[in-house]
């Protein structure tokens, strides 16, 4: 494996748990997306773009725990900033979002 890290190169990468709590459709987006708004409880909410439509709809997203990096820096996808990178297993063309399998507090940190 050529890519190993430290243990040190991990603990900087900072999971946590939030909860979406708007979805929206993302037509300028390249490839089919929406648009996410994440509650992270007193880390405050963030915005970013998942290209998950494949296997969810927007209602069955409302609501839903998920596990998303939250310390990469702001990126700009077509008019839109995205503040957060929500973490999903890839098979094939779709995305396996990875949730908690209990409800936890939003902001809970991943380890």
């Amino acid at each position: 494996m050529d890519n190993i890290i430290t243990f040190e190169d991990f603990t900087k990468v900072d999971l946590r748990i939030g909860t979406i709590i708007d979805v929206n459709d993302f037509p300028e987006a390249r490839n089919p997306a929406y648009q996410l708004t994440i509650d992270f409880g007193t880390l405050g909410i963030k915005k970013t773009s998942a290209q998950i439509t494949t296997l969810y709809n927007k209602e069955e997203l409302l609501n839903r725990q998920i596990v998303a990096v939250i310390n990469f820096p702001k990126k700009q996808i077509a008019k839109f900033m995205s503040e957060c990178l929500v973490l999903g297993a890839v098979n094939g063309k779709d995305v396996i979002l990875l949730n908690p399998e209990h409800r936890v507090e939003n902001g809970s940190v991943v380890s």
